[in-house]
């Protein structure tokens, strides 16, 4: 259960602390209330996450803020109910305006629900046969999770993604495909979404499910006769071993679907060379990350973008990831030259317009990570933590399994660098220890 102040927020599209906390801010100032007494963003985590009463002299900008009741916003939802609060006589500036006597959240819950309808509908239209009207929906669907899986916390996707994945499992297994090309398109949808639920468990923590989930995706794969995608299940498999410190099982699932890959013009081969970069460097064999990064670098300049590349999101490797995933190579293998620095901190840059097609916080973290990596490794501390700063501030929300891993990658070099004696070394190794305790930012149950 959540309280209704972080469901009323969240149907705001309120749904970071640092949102919360600007929203704060803003109304404190526009209804003159304590403008000179503002909570730690710390403070606001914990409202927002763990759920901790406000302090009494916080209590009147939140009450105005949202335009309920304090002792109502601090009152548990139930999972899959809506709350029935009564808002205050004089309503909230940030809430949104509708008709006077009409609740625009009950217009939203209600207008979901029609949403919904309508694509059970339109699933249920081709009762005989699934159509173009059941695919055309399902395209959308599939498009929009692709898109937002790099750039939004699982726990704001996982439902929808489940769902989708649903749909497709009861298209397939309800006997209605008619033609061939609908066939192969459902595997490959069956194919993409089924990569997604594994990198989401992955992303949990969970190896054991991400692999056989990622079974299922190269089952879908296999029947639609989709070699990139083949290929692609097996760099997820190398992903997954690669993040559970399994280096031998990630080199080796890289290399062989860097052979599935051989014949492919797209990104899909690049992406392999990478994967198998970084689990090499984690066997401190460098002569093969220097074969297999220079390899990739050359074939970049003959790609030819394919179906794969246009759908995006992580069916793509883009040169900004590209960059990354040499860089971490590098830093795996305790480099810290000024060459590979200027490289890491190209590899932020390139992540950090968030306007960017191919952003994904997850890279933009580890990007961070390797900084301060490479940094540790030509002793500077102070740059180190200012690199991974920005990782140590991210909300509960993102800090999924790769971003933890890369951190605690930091926290050790720390512990064996030439300066782990310094305060500033024993302080931001205490920040990273502290780092993974709240966490995931994942789905309930």
């Amino acid at each position: 259960m959540v309280l209704f102040f972080r469901y009323e927020l969240e149907q705001r599209g309120i749904r970071t602390p640092e949102d919360v906390l600007q929203l704060y801010k803003e109304t404190a100032k526009s209804r003159d209330l304590n403008k000179n007494v503002e909570p730690a963003s710390k403070t606001v985590e914990g409202w927002f996450y763990d759920g901790r009463k406000p302090q009494r002299t916080f209590r009147p900008v939140i009450v105005a803020m949202l335009g309920y009741a304090f002792e109502d916003l601090w009152t548990e939802v139930p999972e899959g109910t809506t709350p029935t609060f009564t808002p205050l006589i004089s309503a909230s500036p940030t809430a949104p305006h509708a008709a006077p006597g009409v609740d625009l959240n009950e217009m939203k819950r209600t207008g979901a629900m029609a949403v919904q309808r309508a694509k059970e509908f339109l699933f249920g239209k081709d009762r005989d046969a699934v159509g173009e009207d059941t695919l055309d929906l399902l395209d959308d669907e599939v498009e929009r999770l692709v898109s937002a899986y790099p750039r939004e916390p699982l726990s704001e996707l996982w439902y929808d993604l489940l769902q989708t994945q649903d749909q497709v499992f009861r298209l397939l297994e309800g006997g209605r495909v008619r033609k061939l090309s609908h066939l192969r398109d459902l595997n490959v949808k069956g194919a993409v979404l089924s990569f997604l639920v594994a990198k989401g468990f992955n992303d949990m923590e969970s190896p054991h499910q991400a692999m056989t989930m990622t079974r299922l995706a190269a089952s879908f794969a296999r029947s639609a006769e989709h070699t990139g995608l083949i290929a692609l299940t097996d760099g997820l498999k190398s992903l997954i071993a690669y993040w559970a410190d399994k280096p031998e099982d990630a080199y080796h699932y890289a290399s062989q679907g860097a052979a599935t890959a051989d014949g492919l013009q797209g990104t899909v081969s690049l992406w392999l060379l990478g994967l198998q970069a970084r689990a090499a460097a984690v066997l401190g064999d460098e002569e093969t990350v220097r074969t297999v990064n220079h390899e990739a670098a050359d074939r970049r300049e003959r790609v030819v973008l394919d179906d794969l590349d246009r759908l995006g999101g992580l069916f793509t490797y883009a040169p900004e990831k590209q960059l990354y995933y040499a860089v971490e190579s590098g830093a795996l293998l305790g480099h810290g030259d000024a060459q590979l620095a200027a490289k890491a901190e190209q590899a932020v840059r390139d992540f950090s317009d968030r306007g960017s097609p191919n952003w994904a916080f997850g890279d933009l973290a580890g990007s961070q990570c390797d900084l301060a990596l490479i940094r540790l490794s030509g002793g500077d501390v102070e740059g180190a933590a200012v690199a991974i700063r920005p990782v140590l501030d991210l909300p509960v929300s993102h800090r999924n399994n790769g971003i933890v891993v890369s951190a605690l990658r930091v926290r050790q070099e720390l512990m064996v660098s030439p300066a782990r004696t310094a305060a500033a070394a024993r302080d931001l190794r205490g920040e990273i220890e502290a780092f993974p305790v709240s966490r995931p930012a994942l789905p309930r149950g």
